[in-house]
């Protein structure tokens, strides 16, 4: 007889019970000074979620350094061990309700903007990013080695200011991604692409051992990565595989599964573009001239809108379902979860351990509690317009748009 997983019951992640299976995936927050120091919001958006019963929270991804920094204005940072005071104020109060809280680190690599990190972005390769535009110069030994301290320290910054755990960011195309991938990675060294495999996985390798030997082998350490990606097609399945089967020898605490990179960002989230938010608030394509407007629209329209994939519930299950099949650590499906009955239907026909929601935590905090209280089903007020999203670049915090007062602000 098979037997049939509740995703609203307990579960473990390595040393953490989970009051559920639901994981409130990395969201960028708008709630940080120029610096990266947290403010009220963030401690609010993250208060509220615990105590409407969500299993498991990931902050949004927090920069390891300045020049690691995403181009966003409100990014949060965990670069500095004077933060530590102030997410410490988070976490304790997340505590009172029984639920973990796991940060995300990350480093932006060749995508951001020499503007935020007043430096021209390093990587593991010199070609542009279609998206971001700017020649990153090729990372060099002694820089690689700055960045492994980097993500060390930040993760014992993390675990003194009480978080629960960290999640390597590498996917979306951030710099540990770049490194994963040969499209992004022509280092020749050790760091560079391993032949058996065909990915780069040196770099994760020695972070992980590093965050492990100084914040102890029980600190859980998770992983999020991308299934696919646009920039060819020889990734999946094959490449995808030796990458779980990497994760599993190491045995990180659990693997996050997402897709894509910035480089055609609204196939990582899928959805609605809205173009005029773009043009008055991506510092990109910010412009209020009416003959660039017209040129970006057809930049747009011929370089990225060709390749958009469309909207559709769990897009990114099939990654989480054949990861299990190579590996026993716990695997988090993200993308396109909208309702009660697909959370049910992933979990309990163990497609995935896990479920991870990003926008409809957005639209309904609550929504936890919601689906706890349905008989039945229910369904995200959600509706993939990506306001939220896109209004990322304003400096605002980040907020659901789809009721009047929000729009207001657009």
């Amino acid at each position: 007889m098979k037997v049939r997983t509740n995703p609203f019951i307990e579960a473990k992640i390595g040393k953490l019970l989970l009051k559920n299976r639901i994981v409130r995936s990395a969201t960028y927050e708008g709630a940080s000074d120029k610096n990266g120091y947290p403010n009220q919001k963030y401690f609010s958006t993250y208060k509220t979620l615990a105590k409407n019963n969500v299993g498991m929270i990931i902050t949004g991804f927090s920069f390891v350094s300045r020049i690691g920094r995403a181009m966003q204005p409100c990014q949060a940072g965990i670069d500095l061990k004077d933060k530590i005071k102030f997410y410490r104020q988070i976490t304790d109060e997340v505590h009172k309700y029984n639920c973990p809280i796991i940060m995300q680190l990350a480093h932006s690599g060749r995508q951001t903007l020499k503007s935020e990190t007043l430096s021209t972005p390093k990587s593991s390769t010199t070609k542009r990013s279609i998206y971001f535009r700017e020649k990153p110069k090729l990372i060099s030994q002694n820089e690689i080695e700055l960045v492994i301290e980097q993500f060390k320290n930040s993760a014992c910054f993390a675990e003194e200011a009480g978080f629960d755990g960290v999640q390597l960011h590498a996917g979306h195309g951030y710099l540990l991604h770049q490194f994963i991938l040969p499209e992004t990675n022509i280092l020749g060294n050790e760091f560079g692409i391993d032949k058996s495999t065909g990915i780069g996985i040196k770099l994760l390798d020695v972070i992980f051992d590093h965050i492990k030997d100084n914040c102890g082998s029980s600190f859980p350490v998770l992983i999020k990565i991308s299934g696919d990606h646009n920039l060819s097609n020889n990734f999946y399945p094959a490449k995808f595989d030796s990458l779980i089967k990497f994760l599993d020898e190491k045995q990180f605490d659990a693997i996050e599964i997402s897709y894509g990179t910035m480089d055609y960002p609204l196939n990582i989230f899928r959805g609605d573009l809205d173009v005029k938010i773009i043009f008055k608030y991506n510092p990109i394509f910010k412009t209020e001239n009416k003959f660039k407007r017209k040129i970006y629209k057809t930049l747009i329209n011929k370089l990225i809108v060709p390749k958009f994939i469309g909207f559709s519930p769990m897009y990114n299950l099939h990654f989480a379902e054949r990861a299990k099949k190579i590996t026993s650590i716990p695997v988090i499906s993200v993308g396109g979860f909208r309702s009660k009955q697909e959370i049910e239907f992933a979990i309990s026909n163990k497609l995935t351990d896990f479920v991870s929601l990003a926008r409809p935590f957005i639209c309904e905090p609550d929504f936890v509690n919601k689906m706890l209280q349905a008989e039945d089903d229910y369904k995200s007020k959600c509706k993939n317009c990506n306001k939220c999203v896109f209004m990322c670049d304003s400096g605002r915090v980040t907020t659901c748009y789809s009721n009047t007062k929000n729009l207001q602000a657009l």
